[in-house]
């Protein structure tokens, strides 16, 4: 008598955890949906202002240049540090 009502209640206390760890992974997601556009359009804010500034004491190329170096160097350290956490 008293094991299927165990069983209801562990399969209760299982659907609520699932329940909220969907919860959560939605969360979750929609946070980085909003995040994601949110981070490209201030990269790109920030590239232009920094491309009008560098213009204006250099040639557009040179500045071009720069622009590309910081983002390559940017892009090589990122890459890195996530070979090297996968590793660890």
């Amino acid at each position: 008598m008293i094991g299927p009502l165990l069983k209801i209640a562990a399969s209760s206390v299982a659907a609520r955890t699932l329940r909220n760890a969907v919860t959560d992974a939605v969360g979750r997601g929609l946070l980085i949906l909003g995040a994601g556009p949110g981070a490209l359009i201030a990269v790109f804010c920030f590239s232009q202002a920094a491309l009008t500034l560098l213009e204006r004491h250099m040639d557009p190329a040179e500045a071009w240049a720069v622009i590309g170096t910081f983002y390559g160097v940017v892009g090589g350290i990122l890459y890195f540090a996530a070979n090297r956490r996968r590793r660890a």
